[in-house]
């Protein structure tokens, strides 16, 4: 009963907060309800006993990922302006195209649901075996992938700091 009664805060605080990220005029709140929505995100792991993703999530895209997004916030834009909304027109084709979206993900879950329990294991991996599928360079190891990642976020500093100093 606790459980549930955790899950249903904290899906509320990460609707709640999708919602204002994306709502807000100001930028730098927008970055701080995605920072709460994040944060929900790794109590969700937490609750489903991930700890290891609950640690990631709190140290690669609650801390990493979103001192990126603030840095680039203020390199690049006046924090303290207010964002216009678009014109109705094209908030209409973007909703459009959210729900075209959420109907898309929805028909795949739905479709393929099933086939997700037959995957899924009851015991958890060792941290040795998770370690070596990161930073190994064998077949299906993430190295390669994690270093690209590693160049396109420089290259993003980089370009967000020229773009700064243009002006």
């Amino acid at each position: 009963m606790a459980e549930q009664i955790i899950f249903y805060v904290l899906a509320t605080i990460i609707v709640f907060s999708t919602i204002m990220a994306v709502t807000t005029q100001k930028i730098i709140r927008s970055a701080t309800f995605l920072l709460f929505v994040l944060l929900g995100t790794a109590g969700l792991y937490l609750l489903l006993d991930y700890h290891f993703l609950m640690a990631v999530q709190i140290a690669v895209y609650a801390g990493g990922v979103m001192v990126l997004f603030i840095f680039a916030i203020l390199l690049t834009n006046e924090p303290g302006r207010d964002i216009k909304f678009e014109k109705p027109g094209r908030m209409f084709v973007a909703a459009l195209a959210a729900f075209a979206g959420l109907g898309i993900c929805g028909h795949i879950i739905f479709y393929n649901v099933n086939k997700f329990y037959t995957y899924v294991t009851q015991s958890e991996l060792q941290m040795q075996d998770i370690g070596m599928a990161m930073m190994g360079t064998d077949k299906y190891q993430y190295l390669l992938p994690f270093e690209a990642i590693s160049i396109l976020l420089l290259a993003c500093i980089i370009g967000g700091i020229m773009i700064a100093r243009k002006r």
